[in-house]
C-alpha cells in the first residue's frame, strides 16, 4: 500500500503552497506521495511546474471533498 501524507494549504495564495511543498517534501521518505490540498487556482499550474523544475514526480490532480488536491511523489 502506498504511503500518502497530507499538506493542508487551504486558504493560502500561491506561491505559499509551493513554498510549503518545497519545505515539507524533504521530510518524507523517498517514494512517499505528498497530497497538497490547495484551493488557489494557480496551484494547478504552479505545483506541476515546481515538480518539473525539481525533478519530483507530479502524480496528478485529485480532490478531497470539494477541495482540489495535487499528489507529488518524492523521487530523490
Amino acid at each position: 500500500m502506498e504511503t500518502v501524507e497530507v499538506l493542508d494549504c487551504r486558504g493560502q495564495r500561491c506561491p505559499l503552497p509551493v513554498i510549503r511543498l518545497a519545505r515539507r517534501l524533504p521530510e518524507v521518505a523517498v517514494g512517499t506521495v505528498l497530497r497538497v490540498l490547495a484551493d488557489d487556482p494557480a496551484a494547478a499550474n504552479d505545483i506541476p511546474a515546481w515538480c518539473r523544475m525539481r525533478g519530483q514526480e507530479f502524480v496528478g490532480p485529485t480532490a478531497v471533498g470539494d477541495t482540489p488536491a495535487y499528489d507529488v511523489r518524492r523521487t530523490t
